[in-house]
């Protein structure tokens, strides 16, 4: 049965735009975030596209499907929008991805499908129309590629044939595919040829239209947040409106007006399943900054904060740093703890999440980002980033909420804190130490 009421059907492939793991024969050129910035542009490029000839009735009514690997579908929808069915792309290499799309588009009642990836720039409604159009009359329609391959492949009829065999990722697929077409007596029309974005040799004169690499200096702040209502406006009002500024707030599934307050402010706001380290992970990927700062939610940064930053980063042996701790608080014993963490920051290295981590955006990606742990997550990267080299700490204030103190008292969330350390130095499961933390340390 159709999921939309018209038997045409537009598939597009495409993956979650993580540095490394995507447009990796790009890396040796622009290297993985430049790779993986260039992905997302291409992807939103390629949606918008679609958009705007649906919007503009350039396109007829048609069920867009976009099937994806890399990532959730809750990723992909903050990363794409909404609007779009989504379905995880099956097991297998290109052709048994393509086959398989194929085959239960024509299953479910389609008459005509069009496939299509994010890798082709000069793709637009006009060349989409003319692909559907051409279905009326032919069995299979075909983009070639400049590399020899096809930037779009559309059938009238399911043909598995097309897919099997076809040496993918080479030069021939056109042409093994067109072979396939004349042993099969297949009807095929040929679209104009445009180049896929795939090799280095295909960068030349797209600087004019997407960004290759990140800005340099420019910064991109993410906010992992859970239930921030109370803390995540005065958040923002203390970064929002600066120059070269970028903030992302992923949210792990408040159940508050976290995210509406968010939105509030005209920040990037994207969705994602809880925990800390993944949410990072997530609002990194979907960053354009050459700086990344990981900021909590109910911590905010004093004035002049992006100047101190951009200033310690200019240090090129410098990989990293942290801001001043101060707890919004008036208990004199807070006082003490900032004068600890001060000594830890500066003399041990050891800056914690809570006063705003910064990295470049390559260094963090090379060091593969926050590992996926149920806590200490902050500790165990500011551990790797540390053997990098050299961290700073800037002196502009991060004043971070006293709750945690009030709550528990200062003494136990002292004690609490430093047996998490221990636990993890003793290599206790990080699994072992969240559960204990929730049901002990929040209650």
């Amino acid at each position: 049965m159709l999921s939309h009421p018209n038997p045409d059907r537009l598939i597009i492939f495409t993956r979650l735009p993580y540095p490394g793991m995507t447009k990796t024969r790009l890396i040796p050129a622009l290297g993985p975030t430049g790779a993986a910035l260039l992905h997302r542009q291409l992807g939103e490029h390629t949606l918008a596209t679609v958009r705007e000839g649906l919007q503009q009735k350039i396109l007829k009514p048609i069920a867009v499907e976009v099937q994806f690997t890399g990532g959730t579908l809750e990723q992909m929808q903050g990363w794409l929008g909404e609007e779009w069915e989504y379905r995880p792309q099956s097991e297998g290499d290109l052709g048994d991805r393509l086959k398989l799309a194929a085959q239960e588009a024509f299953a479910a009642g389609c008459s005509r499908v069009v496939i299509i990836g994010t890798d082709c720039p000069d793709l637009d409604a006009g060349i989409l129309l003319q692909a559907f159009e051409s279905l009326n009359s032919h069995d299979l329609v075909l983009g070639p590629a400049m590399d020899g391959g096809y930037y779009l492949i559309g059938l009238s009829r399911f043909v598995p044939e097309l897919f099997d065999g076809i040496a993918w990722g080479t030069g021939e697929v056109l042409a093994q595919t067109l072979a396939v077409a004349s042993s099969k007596s297949l009807t095929v029309a040929q679209l104009p040829k445009f180049r896929d974005i795939d090799r280095p040799e295909d960068l030349a004169g797209l600087e004019s239209r997407f960004s290759l690499t990140p800005k340099q200096g420019s910064l991109s702040i993410i906010l992992p947040v859970l239930n921030e209502e109370a803390r995540i406006g005065s958040t923002l009002a203390a970064v929002c409106g600066i120059s070269e500024v970028e903030i992302i707030v992923v949210d792990g599934g408040s159940s508050d007006c976290t995210r509406e307050i968010a939105e509030s402010y005209g920040v990037t706001v994207v969705r994602s399943e809880p925990g800390r380290a993944r949410q990072m992970n997530l609002g990194a990927a979907q960053a354009t900054g050459e700086i990344l700062l990981f900021l909590h939610g109910d911590t905010r940064l004093g004035p002049g904060f992006e100047t101190e930053l951009r200033r310690i980063l200019e240090e090129p042996e410098v990989v990293g740093g942290a801001f001043e701790l101060k707890i919004e608080g008036p208990e004199p014993f807070l006082r003490v703890i900032e004068w600890g963490v001060k000594w830890r920051s500066r003399l041990g290295q050891m800056p914690y999440g809570d006063q705003g981590i910064f990295v470049r955006a390559a260094t963090f990606w090379e060091l593969g980002g926050f590992a996926q742990m149920g806590i200490m997550e902050d500790f165990e990267f500011v551990s790797r980033l540390r053997r990098r080299g050299p961290l700073a700490i800037a002196p502009t204030p991060a004043f971070t909420s006293a709750r945690r103190w009030q709550k528990l008292g200062i003494f136990r969330t002292t004690g609490i804190n430093q047996l998490m350390i221990l636990g993890y130095y003793l290599g206790i499961s990080p699994t072992r130490l969240a559960h204990w933390y929730r049901t002990t340390a929040v209650k």
